[in-house]
């Protein structure tokens, strides 16, 4: 074989490479969400101050729970974050820019050691501005770089699209909703290259709507952006969409769903409080930039703390089927 055909087989060789390890990962990607979460023994949240308030974290936590898939759950999220780097002129006031959540993301890998990642951006990467093609570029370049960071330490990626804003409840001269759906439908776009991708955005904007038919001043989110009890619940409900559990996605409140597995609904804030133990502890361990977030425990004294809040809530759980 002469050197040229040599360099064709090599090349044609590394080509069909490249294109059986595209098919593998978008294969992979057609494992069951169910037993993805059965398969992960530490299921780590990023986002901004919407998963780091922690409520639908801890919401969804629970439903784990109930369905005795005991896996450790860490909230990641740090209040004004972005994955875009961009931040507004005057930013809490000018005290300091948003975080841009690749300062630390390797440090939160490296001390959370995940085995899958949900990530839920973008209501902070538009920075609350008109539609523009440059920041949108950057959300897209985050994302896309978010991805690939995780999934280097070999943990499965599962990317949220950014919550509904409500225009009504923070009214500005355009819509900033508009622009989260453009930033939304390309990121459900992706499901199609082999992204796992949850929509938070289009659900919550449908649910709003429909219940101003008969409550015009409906909200999920008084101040615009972030979410009440109810509008936490709403977006776990999503992710529990999303594992294939009709019926506990369909529940009312997280009490209700919990009531579906005989669990009291007393587990319920020791689960919230294990998530926030873990969060504090966590975020902290790994380094920020946001002023004002306030330290947690080391990370060993909140395990052992956490490992007890689980003994409590398995009690409790034991009780309630006696």
């Amino acid at each position: 074989m002469t050197a040229n055909r040599k360099t064709c087989a090599v090349q044609a060789l590394a080509g069909w490479v490249v294109v059986g390890l595209l098919a593998t990962s978008v294969a992979a990607n057609d494992t069951p969400p169910l037993e993805l979460l059965k398969d992960a023994q530490r299921i780590l949240f990023l986002g901004d101050s919407i998963t780091a308030a922690g409520q639908y974290v801890g919401d969804f936590d629970a439903w784990l729970t109930a369905n005795q898939i005991d896996r450790r759950v860490i909230d990641g999220g740090l209040p004004s974050e972005t994955v875009s780097g961009l931040s507004e002129d005057g930013h809490a006031g000018g005290a300091f820019p948003r975080p841009d959540l690749f300062e630390r993301l390797d440090r939160v890998l490296a001390a959370t050691r995940p085995n899958l990642v949900f990530a839920c951006y973008g209501i902070n990467c538009g920075i609350y501005q008109p539609w523009d093609a440059g920041r949108f570029e950057r959300y897209q370049a985050g994302m896309t770089r978010l991805k690939s960071r995780v999934e280097a330490v070999g943990s499965r990626f599962v990317a949220m699209t950014p919550p509904f804003y409500d225009d009504q409840r923070a009214p500005r001269p355009f819509s900033y909703n508009a622009v989260l759906d453009r930033y939304s439908d390309w990121l459900v776009g992706q499901r199609a290259a082999g992204w796992l991708v949850i929509d938070l955005h289009g659900p919550m904007r449908n649910d709003v709507l429909k219940r101003r038919d008969a409550n015009p001043q409906f909200t999920y989110q008084p101040d615009g952006v972030h979410p009440n009890e109810a509008g936490h619940w709403f977006i776990a409900r999503q992710l529990i969409a999303w594992a294939g559990d009709e019926k506990a996605s369909a529940a009312a409140t997280p009490a209700e769903m919990l009531a579906l597995y005989d669990v009291p609904a007393a587990a319920l804030p020791l689960v919230q409080k294990r998530v926030n133990l873990l969060r504090d502890a966590y975020v902290a361990a790994a380094g920020h930039k946001r002023p004002g977030v306030a330290a947690g425990l080391p990370v060993a004294e909140a395990e052992a703390q956490a490992a007890r809040l689980t003994e409590q809530i398995h009690a409790l759980m034991i009780r309630e089927k006696k």
